[in-house]
């Protein structure tokens, strides 16, 4: 499941890192020869982005990371958790609603997929079918019931 994933970020980071070691370099060359660097800003906006592509490097090299760290044999078989499909009823709205639990990088609300880590993901991490969870969000607390779970391990690909 986060072959996929880890795959994307990699392709992002070969992108990245050729630009940090190869055109940046040149880009920084070629405005240093242009003169005075106090006021070149050619110069400040190659030096900008290369800090900025340095941040993203090490944010997606941490984030590899962290999914390597995801061990697939963990995942609860009973219980909601990545790569599960939950349906829930809430009882504020009065409606049904299907959720896929996904990684922050999957995030699809249109589609119905929520990260494990938003508001409504974390609260139905290792529910099970029958439980009831409290969704904490910035405009009060909302109640949700669990209807339905399908784990990522019940699924037959």
């Amino acid at each position: 499941m986060t072959e996929h994933i880890k795959k994307r970020l990699q392709e992002e980071i070969a992108i990245l890192e050729h630009e940090l070691n190869f055109e940046l370099p040149k880009e920084i060359k070629t405005a240093v020869a242009m003169g005075d660097l106090s006021e070149n800003a050619e110069y400040h906006m190659a030096k900008q982005r290369q800090e900025f592509v340095q941040a993203r490097l090490s944010q997606l090299t941490k984030r590899m990371s962290d999914l390597s760290l995801i061990n697939m044999a963990n995942i609860p078989h009973d219980r909601a958790g990545l790569g599960s499909t939950v349906r829930i009823f809430d009882a504020e709205k009065k409606i049904e609603i299907e959720y896929k639990l996904v990684t922050s990088e999957e995030s699809d609300i249109s589609k119905g997929q929520i990260s494990t880590t938003s508001p409504i993901g974390r609260a139905l991490i290792n529910k099970k079918v029958g439980d009831t969870a409290t969704i904490v969000t910035p405009g009060g607390n909302r109640e949700i019931e669990i209807l339905m779970l399908v784990t990522m391990h019940d699924i037959k690909e």
